[in-house]
Parts: structure tokens; C-alpha cells; sequence
């Protein structure tokens, strides 16, 4: 059947197209040779227009070079980093803790003396010195013992030198045969009584005066003193609650545990001469606390593998506190000539760890390294890497073996210097710009 179909065309190129059918059965064919050649014919009209529309950009004239090619092929652009020398330094060999903070010796202060608490001479939490006072204990009823027992020392004082003086006179009557021996013997035996009460008075009067004395308490050690238990005016019984407890923490301990497969290096090294530890607090931007291996435990902890060590520190500062966790380095030896590149030099991969080494073209290569340990920041290598090659330490995440690299900084380079007392050897700073 024949088809009708008509095409309008707009002032801006639309193309309306309108297919009617005469009969309803094809107008399925009609729409598809109608779409069919609006496909084909709007096709050519973009490809006019776009032709028209780059022909008359400024620039872009024919053969004119666009960004980022060269004359003959694409460019190659170097990528930015950051670099460092494989250097030569003597590390240290140690080992990591967390510890605690044991105060060198605790002292629970106690009345010896039942009382009335009259006065707390001392602040809470306060430096208090050995000797210092720190209780008063109301002292009159010791004081009345004390001079009871004074006064029945003088009284048996007297008794015992009249028994005495009646022994001796018996005796010269027992001489001349006047009075019999048992009236003797009973007088001896009173004056003998008497003395003998005598020494018990006197120790009835130490005793008061020990008593006497203990109502003032002091100080057993210097240290810090915690919370006030008992309140003054309060009774308080002898040997009964501890009334303040004092650490001492000058100087201070520090408890620490390792792995039991390091107690052969510890024994080691302890045999040659003490070994340092330091104490880094925690929060605490201070330099690292020194102080040296007085204790080693004798015996592994079954448990947890592990043995216990103990090191003692002066803490002038005050720096460490009892119970407080620390971070703990022991110092077993020194390491000479290792090699040392920085720790962010090294970076994870599939393989294994690898660093990226500047070859003299300036090109990167990426070489699987084996590391021994981390030392403050310097990774020490144990294969892979020689002295003096260049390392990338910054920007490796934009870089694949064969790319070519411009470093942006100076560099070291490589050298053996002497251990200072960071543990790393000092190093000179070399100008040249690469």
C-alpha cells in the first residue's frame, strides 16, 4: 500500500517528520524507514557543524601542537619527590616495654598510741621531709603516766636503800651471834626485792616516755604524702588505720617486662657493665628520662613468657609518677656501620617491603629491601641497599618502576659518624641541589 510521508523543516534545522499511513496495519514499517533516514541525515549535519565550529577556533590551526606534546612524540614529565642518601651510622640495639611507675618504698603511717588526734601539721599531697611532724596525739594522759611511774621509782627508791641498810646491820648482828641467820637472810632477800622493783619502775618510766613520745609522729621517709584518712579531732587507736600513706619517689622505680628469648642478650650485656634504660612519659613533651637495670627476676613467667625487670631512676623533676604506664627503652649494645635509610623511605607491596633507588638517568627502580628494625624514625636495613645510593622518601605513591623523578630537596650524604646521646650519630648537611 503506498505511504504518505511528510517532512517540515524549521529555521534551526529541525527536522520534524510526520508518516502517516494509510492503512493502520503498516505503520510499524513506515516509523522505521522514517527513523532510519533522520539517523543518517542529523548525523551529517553535526558532523558540518562541528567541522564549521573547529575550523573557526583561534589556535587550533593545522599543525599546531597541542599541551603536553613534543616535536615527534609525547612528553614525558618528570614527578616531584622528595629524596635522601643511604648513610653509614653506629644505631643502637634495644628494647621496647611498656612499663610501670613503683614508687622506691611506701610507708602507711599508723598511730602507736590510742588518743585524740589534735592537729594534722602537713597538706595533703605535699613533699614532706624525713623527721618532719605530721600528727599531734593528745599527750596529757601519757604525761600523767610518765610522772606516775616517776613517783613510784622514788618511792621504792627509798624502800630499797632502808631494806638495804637493815640487810647490812643484820648481817654485823649475825657477826657477833646476836639475831640468827634466817632474820638474815630475810632482810637480804628484801633488799635484794626492792632493788629489783627499783629497775622495773625505771622501766615503767622509759616505757611512759616512749608513749609520751609516740603521741607526736613524724615522718619515717621523705616523700609525697597521699589523702588525710583521719580527721583531727578524731580518736584514733593504736595500730589501727592507716592514717596517711607517704611513696617515696626520689629516687623511683620502674617495672618493665621482655620476652623471654631476650634474657640471654639482657644477662649479656649486664655482665659487661650496667645497662641504660630510658622512660619516655607519655603526653609529656620533655626529653626521655635515664636511669639504668638494677633487677632481673629470677624466674620466667610461665604464663605470659615473659621476665620481670626493675629500673631505678633519680627523678629530680618529678617527672614519673607511681602507678603510672610508661613507654620503656632498654639499651642492650651498640650497632656500628649499619645501614640507615628514613623509615618512610620504605613502603609495603605485594612482594614485600620495597624503596624506590634513583639511578644516575633519573629513573627510579623499585627494589625489594629486608629491614632489622626501626630506630627513632631510621629504618636499618639488612639487604637490599649499599651507602650512597639515592632513596625517595616522599611522593612513592605516584611512581612505577622506569618513571623518571626530579628531587626537590637536598640531600645527605653518606657518612659514618660518632653516637651521640640520641643514640644516632651526627651527620653534615650537604648543600648540593640536585
Amino acid at each position: 500500500m503506498p505511504i504518505r510521508v511528510e517532512v517540515k523543516m524549521d529555521r534551526h534545522h529541525d527536522v520534524c517528520v510526520l508518516a502517516r499511513a494509510r492503512r493502520s496495519k503498516h505503520w510499524i514499517v513506515a516509523l522505521l524507514v522514517v527513523f532510519g533516514w533522520l539517523a543518517s541525515g542529523c548525523g551529517q549535519q553535526q558532523a558540518q557543524q562541528g567541522g564549521a565550529g573547529q575550523q573557526g577556533q583561534p589556535g587550533q590551526q593545522q599543525g599546531q601542537q597541542g599541551p603536553g606534546r613534543r616535536q615527534g612524540g609525547p612528553a614525558v614529565q618528570a614527578v616531584p619527590v622528595m629524596a635522601d642518601k643511604v648513610t653509614l651510622k653506629t644505631v643502637p640495639i634495644e628494647l621496647t616495654a611498656i612499663g610501670n611507675v613503683e614508687s622506691y618504698s611506701t610507708v602507711s603511717v599508723k598511730a602507736q598510741v590510742s588518743g585524740q588526734l589534735l592537729e594534722a601539721r602537713f597538706e595533703q599531697g605535699a613533699f614532706v621531709r624525713k623527721g618532719q611532724v605530721l600528727f599531734k596525739i593528745d599527750e596529757r594522759p601519757y604525761q600523767a603516766d610518765l610522772e606516775r611511774a616517776q613517783a613510784a621509782l622514788a618511792r621504792n627508791k627509798a624502800v630499797a636503800e632502808n631494806n638495804r641498810v637493815e640487810a647490812e646491820r643484820y648481817k654485823k648482828l649475825f657477826a657477833e651471834g646476836i639475831v640468827p641467820a634466817q632474820q638474815v637472810e630475810s632482810f637480804v632477800s628484801a633488799a635484794d626485792a626492792s632493788e629489783a622493783l627499783l629497775r622495773s619502775d625505771e622501766a615503767a618510766i622509759r616505757a611512759a616516755q616512749l608513749n609520751l613520745e609516740y603521741c607526736t609522729i613524724t615522718a619515717p621517709i621523705a616523700g609525697r604524702t597521699g589523702s588525710l584518712m583521719v580527721q583531727p579531732g578524731n580518736l584514733v587507736r593504736a595500730n589501727d588505720v592507716a592514717m596517711v600513706v607517704i611513696n617515696q619517689i626520689n629516687p623511683i622505680y620502674v617495672n618493665f617486662t621482655v620476652p623471654q628469648n631476650s634474657l640471654a642478650d639482657v644477662k649479656r650485656n649486664m655482665a659487661k657493665g650496667r645497662l641504660r634504660v630510658m622512660v619516655e612519659v607519655p603526653n609529656d613533651p620533655g626529653p626521655a628520662e635515664q636511669g639504668s637495670l638494677v633487677f632481673v627476676d629470677n624466674a620466667v613467667d610461665a604464663t605470659t613468657g615473659t621476665i620481670r625487670l626493675r629500673a631505678t631512676f633519680q627523678n629530680s623533676r618529678d617527672r614519673l609518677w607511681p602507678g603510672l604506664f610508661v613507654n620503656v627503652v632498654l639499651r642492650l649494645s651498640e650497632q656500628p656501620n649499619a645501614i640507615v635509610v628514613p623509615a618512610q623511605a620504605v613502603t609495603a607491596s605485594p612482594d614485600g617491603q620495597i624503596v624506590y633507588v634513583v639511578k644516575p638517568d633519573g629513573t627510579v627502580e623499585a627494589r625489594r629491601v629486608v629491614t632489622n628494625r626501626t630506630v627513632e624514625g631510621a629504618a636499618v636495613i639488612e639487604q637490599g641497599l649499599q651507602a650512597g645510593e639515592t632513596v625517595v622518601i616522599d611522593g612513592q605513591l605516584r611512581l612505577v618502576p622506569g618513571a623518571r623523578v626530579d628531587i626537590k630537596n637536598n640531600m645527605t650524604e653518606a657518612a659514618t659518624p660518632p653516637l651521640n646521646s640520641a643514640g644516632y650519630g651526627g651527620q653534615a648537611r650537604q648543600g648540593a641541589q640536585r
